[in-house]
């Protein structure tokens, strides 16, 4: 693999000096896959999110879009293969067997790098979730090809490489990757870094059904039970509509209880930057960032939170974005929507003072009484 960054490129080099004639066996390597990532019958979003880019990278190459759906016998591993026609589809490969009713590494990499080999995809993404990571990566060991992971951009170039862009040297600069000489070109791309297309009823193109050939005998992991986690108070931040979020320049973790207290006012999930956790201020599920959660809701307001490029990149997906900041040169502003250069621990308790006075009186109730849950 080459990377490429304008930070690191020598002036007169190129990319096209460094691209060898492709090898003949992989120019058969055409059309882009997206895994349809499902577990329990449930398909994830970044499955239908990455749809949406890869129709993107077809077109621009007029090559078909599959969906790789591979799961358990029966109806729900049925009906994601079915659904990914309704996000933009041209066919589906389908890999049911009851072997497969759990994710297990072993099982879920024969299946992936089997169908691979037969039908040949030149770039193959999937989701940077705990499943899509895991199978990621060991799918590109078995097929010796090359994957760049956790990308925050796609595209294709002039001559039809794909371009995996994503932040590096601790999320100071922003490198783009090329797979040059390997196929198929593989990358992760996190949940909510792509927007979600629009789903319309369409009718099932082509179904490809792939058998696996394995039995349980041959899996060395085998899953003795299965706890759900319901009972988790871990936060939803990647799918929330409105998030609330605070950084070092609150000054003292006392301090980010107001971060807290606007959430509930409005009805939103609250964050912060990379630093807090590093502090022991906020628990980890709680990032946001390139680090972190990647997040694109209606509204983001970001309270004392410097704006680097680790943070931007993890949230610049959002509808509004609302900075209060006392540097007027913090990098936040660049990018922000609406920027107030003002001590957000000043400013925060008389933003949740006026959202509170607009609200209803039987609203005010509730959220008096999430106040003092919180």
């Amino acid at each position: 693999m080459t990377n490429v960054t304008n930070a690191v490129v020598p002036a007169g080099s190129s990319r096209a000096a460094a691209k060898r004639e492709l090898p003949e066996h992989f120019k058969a390597y055409k059309h882009v896959w997206v895994f349809v990532e499902q577990e329990r019958g449930q398909v994830h979003p970044v499955s239908w999110e990455l749809m949406g880019a890869g129709r993107r990278l077809a077109d621009k190459l007029k090559v078909d879009l599959a969906a790789v759906v591979i799961g358990p016998e029966g109806e729900a591993t049925r009906n994601a293969a079915l659904d990914s026609f309704c996000y933009g589809a041209d066919l589906a490969y389908l890999v049911s067997d009851n072997v497969l009713s759990d994710y297990r590494n072993e099982s879920y990499t024969k299946a992936l790098a089997e169908l691979v080999n037969k039908y040949k995809p030149e770039i193959l993404l999937l989701g940077a979730t705990t499943l899509g990571r895991d199978l990621a990566g060991s799918v590109a060991t078995t097929l010796l090809t090359g994957l760049t992971a956790d990308c925050t951009a796609l595209d294709v170039d002039a001559d039809g490489s794909l371009a995996a862009t994503r932040p590096t040297f601790g999320g100071s600069l922003l490198c783009t990757i090329y797979t040059l000489n390997y196929r198929p070109q593989m990358a992760t791309v996190r949940p909510r870094v792509m927007p979600m297309p629009d789903r319309v009823l369409r009718d099932a193109a082509r179904i490809i059904i792939h058998p696996l050939g394995l039995i349980e005998d041959d899996i060395v992991t085998k899953v003795l039970s299965f706890i759900p986690d319901r009972d988790s108070e871990t936060s939803n931040l990647a799918y929330a509509d409105a998030v609330v979020a605070g950084g070092l320049g609150l000054g003292s973790p006392e301090n980010f209880h107001l971060v807290r207290q606007l959430a509930v006012v409005l009805g939103a999930e609250y964050g912060c930057s990379r630093p807090l956790v590093q502090r022991g201020w906020v628990t980890s599920d709680r990032q946001i960032g390139q680090t972190g959660k990647t997040i694109r809701p209606k509204l983001y307001v970001a309270a004392a939170i410097s704006g680097a490029i680790q943070h931007r990149v993890g949230v610049e997906g959002a509808d509004l974005i609302v900075a209060i900041n006392t540097d007027k040169n913090a990098p936040i502003f660049d990018f922000a929507h609406i920027a107030i250069v003002q001590d957000a621990v000043q400013l925060l308790p008389a933003l949740t003072a006026a959202f509170r006075a607009r609200l209803l009186p039987q609203s005010r109730a509730r959220i008096a009484q999430l106040e003092r849950i919180s």
